[in-house]
């Protein structure tokens, strides 16, 4: 074939399409009904069960709404568990706008930091332009969540409750986004004009936040500084813990060493080696607090160690990419659930790693382990999965997700550091790689 298309490859197409009865009948399918939904494997709904031979309790499913916060999401629903458990809950809920606030604060003054970091860099450089691409987006990693539930706390739903812009925060992160955008553009011009990044810092940054944290207050609410716990348990037995601190509930409810938790990742890329840890420039969102930490490691080592966890009783958050081969209706994901392959007559070849380096896939979206299923021999079958999408999607919230799946389009989990080797401690301790901020590996789930 030459470089451009002529129309003797036109007629040639044309001519291979309507000699093909397959080719036909599917393009019958799919432009009365999409792709999906004709290449949909009626084999892989009817031998996928929403059962397991391992499933945590767990309170009522959670919904993220128009939002990108299902990391917030995944890290509350782990972190609520510990309350459910201790104190014999049926259902307990944490606040995500609490987080949400101070993510967005924390984001604005980091983005202000990299922008004074970069002030050299031209403003059309790839670092500098990356910076600019998203402020202060609602995604992140579980080490953004460390970070502001170390610094602020947390709190329950009731003492920081949704708002219409917490549940949508599209129209609020446009304004977020062009007032940092402007600001970025006020310290790169008056650094053009002799102006030092200390002097910057010290004299215009201030205001420049002082104005975040007020359009913060009004789309989300200012944040309770104290306030009143009340809960009942599963035996009617009231409890009401007055003057709490968003620390000091954190503490005495949660009580999670957030310290021995560790992101073990599954990136098989030739640029990655396992059995090393990795950061990401300019990934995070406070400046000055715990950077995003990762141990890559073969997918199976991330099955053992989710499911030692899971087996021992504490649910798991996860990384993944939702929109490989899963159905939101049925709440299945597996690698067989769309056969397009059959559907298009053609092969979709790529292994994971390939995936990974040509922008196929990455993670996406945040949940949470909460069960697993084991056949007679030992072998996992499937899991369990707690999603934040509200009860509409899957079997009430709840979606099953096969060990396939978990094989190629998981990349990420998060464990106890028990669960890991001498050997891999040791790597989690040593200094991480530092990956480029366009990394397949910056993704945020969201």
């Amino acid at each position: 074939m030459q470089s451009a298309i002529t129309s003797e490859n036109l007629a040639a197409f044309a001519a291979d399409f309507q000699a093909s009865a397959a080719g036909r009948a599917a393009m019958r399918a799919v432009t009365n009904n999409g792709v999906l939904k004709s290449a949909l494997n009626q084999e892989v709904l009817r031998r996928t069960t929403h059962q397991f031979s391992l499933s945590l309790p767990q309170g009522d499913i959670t919904a993220q709404k128009g939002s990108g916060r299902c990391w917030m999401f995944a890290a509350t629903n782990c972190m609520r568990y510990q309350m459910i458990r201790r104190f014999g809950l049926k259902t307990f809920e944490l606040s995500q706008n609490y987080p949400l606030f101070f993510d967005k604060l924390e984001k604005a003054n980091y983005f202000l930091e990299n922008i004074l970091d970069t002030l050299e860099l031209p403003v059309e450089s790839r670092v500098v332009a990356h910076l600019l691409q998203a402020p202060v987006g609602d995604g992140g990693q579980w080490d953004m969540f460390v970070n502001l539930t170390k610094k602020y706390g947390m709190v329950p739903k009731e003492a920081m409750p949704e708002t219409a812009v917490s549940s949508g925060t599209a129209e609020m992160n446009r304004s977020l986004t062009e007032k940092l955008r402007e600001n970025a553009c006020i310290l790169r011009t008056l650094h053009g004009q002799g102006r030092s990044a200390d002097d910057l810092r010290r004299e215009v940054k201030g205001g420049m936040m002082r104005e975040i944290y007020a359009m913060l207050c009004i789309c989300l609410g200012r944040p309770p500084e104290t306030f009143d716990l009340e809960f009942t348990d599963r035996d009617g037995r009231f409890t009401r813990d007055e003057g709490l601190t968003p620390h000091a509930f954190y503490d005495k409810y949660i009580a999670m060493d957030l310290d021995d938790y560790v992101s073990l990742i599954n990136a098989p890329t030739a640029d990655k080696p396992f059995g090393r840890s990795y950061t990401v420039q300019y990934l995070g969102n406070v400046a000055g607090g715990r950077p995003v930490h990762y141990l890559n490691l073969p997918v199976e080592r991330l099955k053992e160690a989710a499911a030692a966890q899971l087996e021992d009783g504490e649910p798991v958050w996860f990384g993944c990419d939702m929109g490989q081969s899963s159905d939101r209706q049925s709440g299945l994901m597996d690698p067989q659930l769309y056969d397009r392959e059959a559907l298009f007559g053609t092969r979709f070849s790529m292994d994971k790693g390939q995936r990974l380096t040509y922008g196929q896939s990455r993670m996406t979206h945040a949940m949470v382990l909460s069960g697993l299923d084991r056949d007679s021999a030992g072998r996992i079958l499937r899991w369990r999965v707690e999603n934040s999408w509200g009860r509409d999607c899957g079997r009430d919230g709840w979606f099953v997700m096969s060990d396939d799946w978990f094989t190629e389009y998981t990349y990420q989990v998060v464990v106890h550091k028990r669960y890991l080797t001498d050997a891999e401690l040791a790597a989690w301790a040593e200094t991480p790689a530092v990956l480029a901020p366009w990394d397949p590996m910056g993704s945020l789930a969201r």
